[in-house]
Formats: structure tokens, sequence, C-alpha cells
């Protein structure tokens, strides 16, 4: 006696399956390497400043803090920020983040640049020598002026609002210094003023505010740059803010000025940027001369397009995993569940539904042969003499065989055996309509 093998599928019908989930499971992985990127980059390029200035012991501190979560940051020493630009809009440059400041970038050459948060204000100071008070930028028409190394963020910020005031290269001379030769060249008498950018506890500006030889230009139209220019912030350096024994300033300064701002190529991977603001918080979140506890950093606008990442990162904080997992498990945890999401999207709906599907697959081998002999029963009931005796029971043998090649699992047995005894009935039927006297066929 033959032995029913009990498998639910033929192996046809078993590797049929298995392509189906082969295919519906490299879509899914292809479609989730779509959207997955890749892992975060263990080492960063910054676009900072001159040696020893602000930016630059900025940029010392991004890299002590960054190397906690085991990610390097190369510093790239510049001119400032006109150079760090130029560096993150050329894509061979290498620098992947840079110090940047409001006015400087231009537009829509800037477009891919983004923001990642602006960091300080960076105010505008213009020191002079003389007699008189100054309060407009006017008064230095066809004067020396100072005004910053070219590819800095002074000699970008300071070019419009000259213009703006009537003074340019035709009519002033214009001193390609940075901020110590421009200070020196003050002080000797080879520069009528001397216009610096940057935060109130940089060492020039320091000095130069302690130089009782220096007067520091208090802008009378404070509010009308602020209006004018949508990068300028109207800021007031409080008497005594800067040295209360000695009160610097001696009385209240208006001053102009923008804000400083941590940028980066569109593209730059998410958690990187959520390191870079976390540590910009670390850095740039107390109190300032300017700005108020908390204040900074922000995603307010300044100029540049501000990073989709980073300003939901400002309002919503690190994710869970970001929160609890330290930072190269968060990242994997999360790459992993990229891919992993979209195929239990899949699998899981496909498991349900393989059961069902493995089950009409036995039921239509046998429903198929129950057709075939429907067909052949309803010509034996209703066909006219002559009779095709002998290929009405070919049709049935050849049912019979199959029949009896399917091995269906318990639960389907009895389906089978109807489908047996349904051959049986019409064997007979046939039998009848032959008549008893016909040789051979009740012997069938």
């Amino acid at each position: 006696m033959r032995r029913e093998t009990p498998s639910l599928i033929s192996r046809r019908d078993l590797l049929r399956a298995l392509a189906l989930i082969v295919a519906l499971v490299a879509a899914a992985l292809w479609a989730s390497l779509q959207l997955l990127q890749p892992a975060p980059p263990r080492r960063i390029v910054l676009a900072s400043g001159v040696e020893g200035g602000l930016y630059h012991r900025y940029a010392q501190r991004y890299r002590e803090i960054l190397a906690r979560d085991g990610v390097t940051v190369v510093e790239r020493s510049t001119s400032g920020a006109g150079d760090n630009l130029r560096l993150l809009l050329d894509p061979g440059s290498g620098v992947d983040v840079a110090f940047m400041q409001g006015g400087v970038a231009a537009f829509p050459a800037a477009d891919d640049i983004v923001m990642l948060a602006s960091l300080y204000y960076e105010p505008l100071w213009v020191f002079y020598r003389g007699a008189g008070t100054t309060t407009q930028l006017n008064a230095f028409v066809g004067k020396r002026l100072a005004v910053g190394l070219p590819g800095s963020g002074t000699w970008a910020m300071v070019e419009p609002l000259l213009a703006a005031n009537g003074a340019t290269p035709a009519n002033t001379t214009m001193l390609p210094l940075g901020a110590g030769d421009a200070l020196r060249a003050l002080r000797a008498g080879d520069a009528d003023a001397a216009m610096l950018v940057g935060g109130a506890q940089t060492d020039e500006i320091q000095g130069a505010l302690r130089d009782p030889a220096l007067k520091l230009v208090s802008f009378r139209r404070a509010d009308a740059y602020e209006r004018r220019f949508p990068h300028i912030t109207r800021l007031t350096l409080p008497s005594g803010a800067i040295d209360f024994a000695l009160d610097i300033p001696d009385r209240d300064v208006a001053l102009i000025g923008t804000r400083s701002m941590l940028a980066a190529r569109d593209g730059l991977h998410p958690a990187l940027v959520n390191l870079l603001t976390d540590a910009a918080r670390e850095i740039h979140g107390g109190q300032g001369s300017f700005e108020a506890a908390g204040e900074f950093p922000n995603t307010t606008h300044v100029d540049l397009r501000v990073s989709p990442d980073a300003d939901r990162h400002h309002r919503f904080g690190p994710s869970l995993l970001y929160r609890y997992l330290p930072f190269w498990a968060a990242a994997f945890v999360e790459r992993a569940i990229i891919v992993v999401v979209p195929l239990l999207v899949v699998l899981v709906p496909l498991f349900n539904v393989l059961p069902q599907f493995l089950r009409w697959r036995v039921r239509a081998r046998i429903y198929r042969w129950y057709g075939e002999l429907a067909l052949l029963e309803r010509d034996v009931a209703t066909r006219h003499a002559p009779l095709p005796i002998d290929q009405w029971l070919q049709d049935l043998d050849r049912i019979q065989r199959a029949a009896e090649q399917i091995h269906p699992p318990t639960s389907y047995a009895s389906e089978a055996y109807t489908l047996r005894e349904h051959i049986g009935l019409v064997r007979r039927t046939v039998r009848e309509r032959a008549g008893d006297g016909r040789p051979g066929y009740n012997d069938r």
C-alpha cells in the first residue's frame, strides 16, 4: 500500500511560494535601502577662522565635545566667514561644516547651504580717534578705513553698509587689514577708523575698548539699519558692561550686528546635525554681553535656509534612541529599524495570507478534477446514441489515476475520498448506459 505524503503542497507549489516570498522581501529591502542613509561618518571637517580668533577657539570646543561620541573634528583655518562660504559651496573642498555670519551669503548661489543654529551676536565695532564724536558711517567718506581681510566676515559685512552711506573704493581708502593690524594702524595714525566684527570677548576688541585713546561709534541710526538689512540686529552695550570698576563703556552704546551661525552643506547626516546642535547648546547656551541665558543657540532665520533636521531637533530634542543609548548604538538601531519595519509590513500580512494560499492550492488540485468529472457526468446524462462508452471510461480512468496521485493532509482527506466516490458513481452510470449485455464494461 502506498504511503501518503503528509506535505501540504507539492514541491512545485513550495518553490512558487518561496519565490513569491523572496521577491516580496527583495522589493521591501530595495525600498528600505532607498530610504536608508549611510552610517554617520566618524570624521568631519570644520572651517573656522584665523588662528587665535574666536572661531578658532570655538572650533576647539566642538572638537572636544564631539570626540566624546567618537566623531573626529578636523579644523580648517581660514580668513573668516567669506572663505568659509566659498569652501562650503565647493563640493571638492572637503569641508562639511563652517562658522558663518549673516550678510555674507548671496542667493541663489547659497541655496544649498543650511544653517544648523545661530550661535551668538556679532556686533560691528567701529573704533576711531579724534576730538569729535561720530555717530554715523557717512562721516568716514574720504577717510582711510581698515575694513578687514578679503574673505573675512568683516569685509563682507561692512562693504554694503559703507556703500549705503556713500563710502566706496572710488572715494574712500579701504585698507585690507585684519583685526590686530587694523588696530595697530589706527593707533599709529595710518588709518582713520578700524572696523571689526566679532564677539565682545575677543582679545582685540577687549583691548580696543580699554584703550582711552580710541573711541567707539554709537550708531544713531541703529534702528534704521535693522529695517534696511534683514540680517542686521540692533544691539545695546550697556554702560559698565565691559568693566564696572573702570566704567567701560561710560555710557550706553547703540551698536548694529548680525548673528554668528553654524552652517553646513545640505545633506549633512541628521545624526551629526543632532550632535553639532547639542554641542552648540553646551557651548553657546550661557549669558553673554548681548545674549540672554538660553537665547542661543536657536533656529531663528538669519539669511541662510534653516536645516529641517536642526529645527526639528531644536524643537523636540533628541529621539528616545539617542536619549537613552550611546550615540553609535542609537545610530545602528535607527538604521536597523528603517530596514526591519518595511520587511515587517510585507512579511506579517504575507504570513497571514500564506495558509489561505496553501489551502487554496490543495483544494484547487482536487476541485480541478471535480470540474472535469462534472462535465463528463453531464455528457453521460445528456448524450444520445451513439454513446462514446470507451472514451468515457478512458476519461474516468485518467481522472481516477490523477485522484490517486493526490496526497492531501489529513484535514483534506475527506474531499479526496469524496472525489473518488464520485468517480465510482459516474462509472456506474456509464455502465448502466452501456447496458449489461455489452461485453467487458461490467468488469471495468
